[in-house]
């Protein structure tokens, strides 16, 4: 084991030695500089937004909605909460896995021209820029919070009676929890997990100045309210860093702190799995995670007032380089704001709603399955609630008729309804087979811990593929009718999580077509077998088939524009990324295809460059749900085909998962999900923004009329379907 390196904080003006920050090229990015573009040149790079600074985009887009004074003001806070959380994911994975390049030495070109350096530089300048901007929107949002009697103390500005107070709780409710840890020759330096809020501290003990850590316990609330009897007004929250940093003394007995300056780190989380070494996965998977922990680090934020030597000290022990520090006058990791968001001010909340269930909770198994086996059925998750599916597979347990239930999940949840109607339905005798997708980002531990139970009960758990990705929603129910064997799938856009079905939009479809159910069959046997089939009755698969339907289904529509017949197709996802799609829809409007794309996140095309994209339309929609719904419309000379699935229009959905679109063959949903879903998609302009060809997004123009799509279809199905 290596000797330690002594953290003794000299009074010199000598600094550790660390690494020098690599040097920035002068040359700026090809975007910055590409100003005319050739129609024939397809692969131009002016032609290409690059991808993370359009992740960038959007995360600004969702901040944008917490400085949107039309949203109620705790909505608001969320939005920052949000912004923070996503931002914190982007050092993780993105900056993360670009400076993994940058030490590997892998010169990777994107589309849009820019070479791994430079494009970590614009990463990097952006996201402080954004660190930037939470900080100003949390000015903003304060002085709002304080007009409606919720108020912040700054320690400068405690009271004698708060301090006392703060003192006791210090005593009573922080001290027991926090471990302080030296760091001397005694004493290696301490490990510091990824998003902990951790102070440097300085002490003089035994006649030298030293170093310590204190972390700031994640199992303790950010806001620390004050007692009314205290408070100046309405309710007090004071921040616990600031209790901890002012009482820090008691735990240092007979020392003298000097200082103590908050940071915090963000680590490299990306999962890798090594094909060739993963002969269990679960195994692989465990490993790896435990291997994260201590993940290289993508970014060291430090308060402004931190002395460099304490900085010295920290980077040096990181073995991080100036690049990867950033300095900031604010409050460290916005992502706990959503604590903020949570209190019970309801005036300050959306107004609630009550989602329609298609079903009572207890209806007969029976009507369930005849409406299903005669009628496709689907369901627009959070406008109609999510007990629908709960109920459906309650039923398929219930029902003595029905023999196996197979079903994938991707996010579970932490405290899935589903799972113990999966273990009751297998405690009931029927075959039950779970594919649990152990490398869902974030999601891998607690994924591990609901295979492990599914198999104690008895169930058939696989774990999915080494190199790919199961992300595809389905779940097929076989019955033993009069008639004989009959299946029954749902299969949708977003997961099967009661918990984000309350916060994304997302599509479900219920279905006993035969070519569907027997699609559903084979994709299973895909997953759990050995199966090389190429072609599907009506399913697109991935990565089987999928690019290559895309590609079919986007051709025809140029042929149709090509012989002067009416040609368009409208695409709603949540990314856009994949240079072969985009150069197939560039050539698509150059023969005249018009096309509406509705992309939440990240869009790497350019619409409206004059020759190229003149016939595109961009928008993202940012509101009160996150849009996660994908639906694929082609006019195809009037005979319509509408698909609706799990892919985005990303290489790693194309040919690196396993993913299912779905085609509406009943005339009525695919009327509504035209018309009404995509229509008032595409009518928004309260929460819409509209992409130029500069890689910017505005607001629509909306003159004196105002429409928001979500709040829309809010009121369609209540109107539709009633109350609950």
């Amino acid at each position: 084991m290596d000797t330690p390196r002594e953290a003794v904080v000299t009074d010199s003006r000598q600094t550790v030695e660390r690494r020098p920050p690599r040097q920035a090229r002068a040359t700026p990015p090809p975007q910055a500089v590409a100003t005319r573009t050739d129609p024939t040149d397809l692969k131009n790079p002016a032609l290409y937004v690059n991808r993370e600074l359009s992740w960038l985009e959007f995360n600004e887009r969702v901040l944008a909605q917490a400085r949107d004074t039309t949203h109620p003001l705790l909505e608001r806070v969320k939005f920052l909460a949000i912004n923070g959380t996503n931002l914190d994911e982007f050092f993780m994975i993105r900056v993360a896995t670009t400076l993994k390049k940058l030490r590997e030495e892998i010169e990777d070109v994107a589309p849009d021209g820019y070479n791994t350096e430079q494009q970590l530089e614009a990463m990097r300048a952006r996201a402080r820029r954004m660190l930037d901007d939470q900080a100003s929107t949390w000015v903003e949002l304060r002085k709002l919070l304080e007009k409606e009697q919720i108020c912040f103390l700054d320690e400068e500005a405690w009271t004698p009676a708060v301090r006392e107070h703060l003192s006791g709780y210090f005593s009573r409710e922080i001290c027991p929890v926090l471990t302080p840890l030296a760091f001397d020759p005694g004493h290696p330096f301490p490990f510091i997990s990824n998003l902990s809020k951790n102070f440097a501290v300085v002490v003089r003990h035994g006649g030298r100045t030293k170093f310590a850590r204190v972390k700031v316990p994640d199992v303790l609330p950010r806001f620390i309210p004050l007692p009314p009897a205290i408070s100046p007004v309405g309710t007090t929250y004071v921040f616990i860093e600031d209790v901890i940093r002012v009482n820090i003394q008691e735990l240092f007995a007979g020392t003298q702190v000097k200082g103590a300056y908050l940071f915090r780190i963000i680590r490299d989380t990306d999962l890798e799995i090594e094909e060739d070494e993963a002969d269990d996965l679960l195994e692989s998977i465990d490993r790896s995670l435990r291997q994260l922990r201590r993940g290289a680090i993508s970014l060291l934020h430090v308060e402004a007032g931190m002395p460099t030597r304490v900085l010295n000290i920290l980077a040096e022990n990181f073995e991080v380089s100036d690049e990867v520090v950033l300095r900031t006058q604010d409050r460290l990791g916005f992502g706990d704001w959503a604590q903020l968001a949570r209190l019970h001010r309801p005036e300050l909340k959306d107004a609630p709603f009550s989602p329609h269930s298609l079903w009572r909770n207890d209806e007969d198994p029976e009507v369930i399955f005849d409406q299903i086996r005669y009628q496709d059925i689907l369901v627009h998750h959070p406008f109609e609630s999510f007990a629908s599916v709960e109920t459906f597979l309650r039923a398929a347990v219930e029902d003595p008729h029905v023999t196996a239930i197979k079903m994938t999940l991707y996010r579970i949840g932490s405290n899935s309804p589903l799972i113990p109607l999966l273990i009751a339905a297998a405690e009931a005798g029927k075959q039950v087979a779970v594919l649990v997708e152990l490398k869902a980002r974030f999601d891998e531990r607690n994924n591990i811990l609901w295979a492990k139970r599914l198999e104690s009960h008895g169930i058939h758990v696989v774990y999915g593929f080494t190199n790919l990705k199961t992300h595809s929603k389905l779940c097929l129910v076989v019955r033993q009718e009069a008639d004989g064997v009959q299946r029954y799938v749902h299969t949708g856009t977003g997961n099967y999580n009661p918990d984000t079905a309350k916060m994304y939009t997302d599509l479900g479809l219920f279905t006993a077509d035969p070519d569907i159910v027997n699609d559903v069959s084979d994709v299973f046997n895909y997953l759990t077998g050995y199966s090389n089939q190429k072609e599907f009755r009506a399913m697109i698969v991935a990565p089987v088939q999928l690019r290559q339907r895309v590609k079919e289904l986007i051709e025809r529509e140029i042929e149709h524009a090509q012989a002067g017949r009416p040609a368009r197709l409208m695409i709603k996802v949540n990314a856009l990324t994949d240079d072969q799609t985009i150069r197939l829809l560039y050539r698509a409007a150059q023969a005249g295809v018009s096309m509406d794309l509705m992309v939440r996140g990240i869009c790497c095309l350019r619409p409206g460059v004059p020759g190229v994209s003149d016939n595109i339309r961009v928008r993202s929609i940012v509101g009160r749900f996150l849009e996660h719904s994908r639906i694929y419309w082609f006019h195809n000379n009037g005979q319509e085909e509408l698909y609706m699935g799990s892919a985005d229009l990303m290489e790693r959905n194309l040919d690196r998962r396993v993913e299912t679109l779905v085609p509406i063959r009943d005339p009525e949903i695919l009327e509504h999900l035209r018309d009404i879903v995509l229509g008032a998609y595409l009518r928004d302009v309260d929460r819409a923004m509209v992409l130029d060809s500069s890689g910017h997004y505005e607001r629509p123009p909306n003159g004196s009329d105002h429409f928001d799509a979500q709040q829309f279809l809010i009121r369609h199905y209540t109107d539709t379907l009633g109350e609950p």
